[in-house]
């Protein structure tokens, strides 16, 4: 079930390697179920390979888990760290621990 009501599901952002490289992700919203689902592909302006990222919410116990999954990792160029699972692997770990919550909490005045 897609309830997406804009025609563009495209987007992009700039990122930097772990030794300053810039990088332009280019990503297309290919699935949404409000509340329980977002997924979308995931590639590299310039660089070889696509994947996709699936974010999956569920509610346990008055909270929401959220459960991030990225697949096709296989298809970007091996012999470049910046693609190598671990390297995905502390960028997820960051953005779901430190980044999502300081966006989720308000700010203490």
């Amino acid at each position: 079930m897609l309830l997406l009501r804009s025609p563009d599901l495209n987007f992009h952002f700039p990122g930097q390697g772990s030794t300053g490289e810039k990088y332009i992700h280019r990503c297309k919203i290919i699935e949404v179920i409000p509340f329980k689902k977002l997924q979308h592909t995931w590639a590299y302006e310039s660089f070889e390979g696509n994947s996709v990222v699936t974010f999956e919410l569920f509610e346990e116990e008055g909270k929401v888990r959220i459960k991030l999954t990225h697949t096709g990792l296989h298809t970007f160029p091996a012999e470049n760290l910046d693609f190598a699972r671990e390297s995905f692997n502390g960028g997820w770990t960051e953005l779901i621990t430190v980044s999502l919550p300081k966006f989720l909490e308000p700010e203490e005045a």
